[in-house]
């Protein structure tokens, strides 16, 4: 077939494109952006995009078009595939009927952590044999991409709560058929498509309906929110709950969580009694908890205690989640998606368990649509505790914020961070982040960067400027 891609540089729709080409189909597409990393791939991979948005780049007539969740009515080959009554899907439908469908599916979802326990789950089932195919939001750095496609009936894939296209609203999660169903945790977020944490819960409820009889829903114990959910469910959840964490009702127990040294090891009880040790270099306690769902998973489809156990010792983690981008005069820069102030919170965290005795520098970025709005103004304020020393970029796109709602107010937030006895600072951007802050820095120094985005080079900007001053 040949399959019509619009949106194409973006990170999921790029990886479909990938994974299409893979099952031999041939694949174009458009895009009004087209830059790295992902145009690299694309190049590589030797698919044609075409540079904007034109009615032109369908006049060949694909068997389908592709629509990504970006791309509004009003687009040019929108309006030019519907004129034509051309068959068209969205990203998440096209993953399900050409790839999931007809296959045991694990589906990882909650409002953090999906990509790092997705990334653990590829790996684990690897390592255990059962050669999956998977689709991650991220580069699983044990395979060096985001994706594969094999001839596996296992497929693994990053459930997202995010809506799908256009012309279907629901989280892009309804469509992956899931088998196993991992929800980590549930908070409210996404703030430019759902109104409230009870919108937010029922995408949540929908989704755990969907796993079938003979299925397992893997739930977060230690989120109150998921306890609500599976609660009002009650008899009419058929499937089998495995219920994780670290609380002692849990089935699934972490416990004797040992983060001192260069591995984080803890012990996992089932059902009251001890069923292994584990060792992992990821740190902090919300990374045991994504490597327990994934124990629990690995168990349901009948990996060997052994093969998990290597694969968890063994995992390289995934880019962008709190990687050490590089060290320079004694200091040490590491790049986190965090973006959510539960993420910037348990990163932070983390940090601070890793590096005890060293400054812990924080540099955030408020771009995602949630963190560039108002509604998490004072979990913010709580959020950098952990910090020594804290710098608050300009809100990413303030005109665009604004269409949305109230946006973040970064000079309230730096002055309540400062109320903690604590250095803070708001500075515009990439660039003077840099020329303020090198010179501040000293050896020891952890400089945490934090976005969901590129943050104008940031990270390799930073890097340069402290190889020069080491040099005077």
């Amino acid at each position: 077939m040949h399959y019509h891609l619009i949106g194409i540089c973006g990170t999921a729709m790029a990886s479909l494109a990938g994974m299409l080409q893979a099952r031999g189909h041939r694949v174009t597409g458009s895009d009004e952006n087209v830059y790295p990393p992902m145009s690299v791939m694309l190049a590589s991979s030797n698919i044609p995009v075409a540079q904007g948005y034109d009615a032109a780049n369908l006049e060949l007539t694909p068997d389908c078009v592709v629509i990504g969740n970006a791309i509004p009515r009003g687009n040019p080959e929108v309006e030019a595939a519907l004129n034509r009554r051309l068959f068209y899907r969205s990203q998440a439908e096209t993953v399900k009927e050409e790839f999931i469908r007809g296959k045991r599916s694990l589906v990882v979802a909650g409002t953090h952590g999906k990509t790092t326990t997705t990334s653990i789950a590829a790996w684990v089932m690897e390592r255990a044999g059962f050669n999956p195919s998977f689709l991650v939001g991220g580069v699983v750095q044990n395979f060096g991409v985001s994706f594969r496609v094999t001839d596996s009936d296992r497929f693994i894939i990053e459930g997202d709560e995010y809506d799908t296209a256009y012309f279907d609203k629901g989280p892009k999660f309804m469509h992956y058929l899931p088998e196993l169903g991992i929800v980590g945790n549930i908070e409210f977020d996404h703030a430019d498509i759902y109104k409230d944490l009870d919108a937010v819960k029922l995408a949540f409820r929908r989704f755990m309906n969907l796993i079938p009889g003979d299925g397992r829903l893997i739930a977060g114990w230690d989120n109150e929110h998921v306890r609500a959910i599976i609660a009002q469910l009650g008899a009419r959840l058929y499937t089998q709950i495995e219920t994780f964490g670290t609380s002692d009702d849990c089935k699934w127990q972490a416990h004797s969580i040992d983060l001192s040294g260069e591995m984080t090891r803890f012990h996992v009880r089932r059902e009251g009694k001890e069923w292994a040790e584990f060792e992992t270099p990821m740190i902090g306690e919300f990374n045991i908890r994504n490597c327990l769902a994934v124990i629990i998973a690995a168990d349901a489809w009948g990996a060997e205690r052994e093969a998990i156990k290597d694969a968890l010792a063994t995992f390289k983690s995934v880019q962008r989640r709190m990687q050490v981008r590089g060290e320079v005069a004694g200091v040490t820069v590491i790049d986190d998606f965090a973006h959510h102030p539960t993420a910037v919170r348990e990163t932070l965290r983390a940090l601070k368990d890793k590096y005890t005795k060293r400054r812990l520098v924080a540099v955030f970025e408020p771009r995602s649509w949630s963190s560039r709005l108002a509604v998490f103004q004072e979990d913010y304020a709580r959020a950098f505790e952990a910090a020594d020393y804290v710098v608050i970029a300009r809100v990413f796109d303030r005109r665009r914020a604004t269409e949305k709602g109230r946006v973040l107010d970064t000079t309230a937030l730096v002055e309540a961070i400062a109320q903690g006895d604590k250095p803070a600072f708001l500075i515009e951007g990439a660039d003077e982040i840099v020329r303020q802050l090198a010179p501040e820095l000293r050896a020891g120094d952890v400089v945490a960067i934090m976005s969901n985005g590129g943050f104008g080079g940031i990270h390799d900007k930073l890097l340069a400027r402290l190889g020069e001053q080491e040099k005077t």
